[in-house]
């Protein structure tokens, strides 16, 4: 009943118009944002935080996550109609939404598409209202040596499932971030490090600018260096765009399955959408009379993934409030700009602001409600909007990329911090390194580092805490698990040991 209460308490304060103009101007982007092949759900949220600076505390929080919500559910309309994921986390759907859309029903794929996605948002939020106080409660236990373990946990975790090759690549991309949080001036004494004797770098490398570089300009370089896509132009007369309620009820066990699976894969730090459709959609898939439809033009195959990926976006927001780990590469700038908005995330929000995962929770409501509204009505327009040159649409995203960055502080040095991050972005993303390790690397180095060296203070330098306190220990059997498994022969033995993986999608 107190939770009732305090979600009436968030809908009170937030139900205004001003609140409903929000919603629709930030939601609408953010579909805009996804369905546009190379401009990801992270860049988006990247950019829209550097014009959210001016803005009252929830307001900014609002567009954020209506951008974000906006995004990840957007990524399908490329997916179905160019065969191309608009966001990593539409992979899953292109695999049954491409089909779907060269059969001539791109509509009604749309109209299955939109109603996953609101359903699997609408089971992450119940999770999300349930599990987050309860995670806040518990991480107030953690003290300097379980903080340390935390850190490194959500780095290894999202290196080992977000590297689209060998996990190798993603601990790499972790250390690099890591390493580029060690510039600059040391959070306990202020001790300046590894500055080259630049003074621009004594405060750091700002996270916006290496965000935005990372995610915006980078996708920037990487769509025009990639070919164009076509557009599927065959369509139906009799092609619906409202789904209908017999199919939703039909797959009602799977809607359910995958939204608990993608709410529980987002409370995993660093692992994101993609990885949450995909279990989502291998779940499905094991499970279903018409398994030999999936891949061709399943309905089943494309609700599953959609309800997946949406369902993270409130898992992921579990940990990233009450941990300060992000559960996506989104969800790790909405903590930046946490901070930047005067909320501090972790386990003494439940004590600071105790009705803010309330808010959050009401926030994601009002963006699922739109997506709803937004994606039965627009379909025709997002046709429309997939026909935008990329030779007019990545100059308009790079003069962003600029703009955001140097509005914060009013420093060239700043965009200079972008133009390198982009570069370096751009040559990673060739060479198949994750971005998400990087940007966690960023964002969790200063947690490390902090909690390393006040650990070592409260045990006289002696490692030995680090590893005997119970919730220490269990992070490291984790970190260790976690490493042992991106190991194929140990994958493989554990795989014979427990009578094989089961099917993958």
């Amino acid at each position: 009943m107190e939770g009732l209460a305090a979600l009436g308490t968030a809908f009170a304060g937030l139900a205004s118009f001003g609140t409903i103009f929000n919603v629709a101007w930030a939601t609408l982007l953010g579909i805009f944002v996804g369905s546009l092949p190379g401009l990801t759900a992270t860049m988006g949220v990247a950019l829209l935080t550097t014009l959210t600076y001016t803005l009252d505390r929830d307001t900014a929080i609002l567009v954020l996550i209506c951008m974000y919500v906006g995004a990840i559910y957007g990524g399908s309309r490329s997916a179905i109609l160019l065969n191309i994921p608009g966001t990593p986390a539409s992979a899953a759907t292109s695999l049954d939404g491409y089909p779907l859309a060269q059969q001539g029903r791109a509509g009604y794929a749309m109209a299955l598409a939109t109603s996953g996605s609101v359903l699997g948002t609408l089971v992450g939020i119940i999770l999300l209202v349930l599990l987050a106080p309860l995670l806040a409660r518990a991480a107030l236990s953690f003290g300097s040596f379980e903080f340390f373990w935390l850190a490194v946990f959500g780095i290894v975790i999202s290196g080992q499932l977000t590297a689209e090759t060998s996990p190798l690549k993603g601990y790499i991309a972790g250390l690099l971030g890591l390493m580029v949080a060690m510039i600059g001036s040391e959070g306990i004494h202020a001790h300046v490090r590894f500055n080259f004797d630049i003074q621009d770098l004594n405060g750091g490398i700002g996270l916006i600018p290496a965000m935005v570089g990372a995610f915006g300009f980078a996708e920037v370089l990487t769509v025009m260096w990639r070919a164009k896509a076509k557009l599927v132009a065959k369509r139906e007369d009799q092609d619906r765009v409202l789904p209908r309620l017999s199919d939703l009820w039909k797959y009602k066990i799977t809607i359910g399955r995958s939204g608990v699976i993608g709410t529980m894969i987002g409370i995993i730090p660093g692992v994101g959408e993609d990885i949450g459709a995909w279990a989502s959609y291998a779940a499905a898939r094991r499970r279903s009379r018409e398994r030999k439809m999936f891949g061709k033009g399943s309905t089943e195959g494309l609700t599953a993934a959609e309800t997946g990926n949406s369902a993270v976006v409130p898992g992921a927001l579990i940990p990233a409030l009450t941990l300060a780990v992000p559960g996506s590469a989104p969800a790790a700038v909405l903590i930046a700009a946490l901070f930047i908005h005067g909320i501090r995330p972790g386990p003494m929000i439940m004590v600071e602001m105790p009705d803010f995962i309330y808010s959050v929770a009401i926030m994601l409501t009002f963006a699922m409600l739109a997506i709803g509204v937004f994606g039965l009505t627009l379909t025709r327009l997002f046709i429309l909007i997939l026909r935008v040159p990329r030779e007019i649409l990545m100059p308009i995203v790079f003069t962003l990329c600029v703009i955001g960055p140097y509005a914060l502080t009013q420093r060239l040095f700043d965009v200079w911090v972008m133009v390198a991050f982009g570069f370096l972005g751009f040559v990673l993303r060739q060479m198949k390194y994750p971005m998400a390790p990087l940007v966690l690397g960023i964002i969790l180095g200063s947690l490390l580092d902090k909690n390393l060296r006040r650990g070592l203070m409260l045990s006289d330098g002696d490692l030995t805490p680090f590893f005997t306190r119970p919730i220490s220990a269990v992070f490291v059997v984790l970190i260790v698990a976690t490493i042992a498994m991106s190991i194929p022969s140990v994958r493989a033995f554990v795989s014979r040991l427990f009578g094989g993986a089961g099917d993958r999608p």
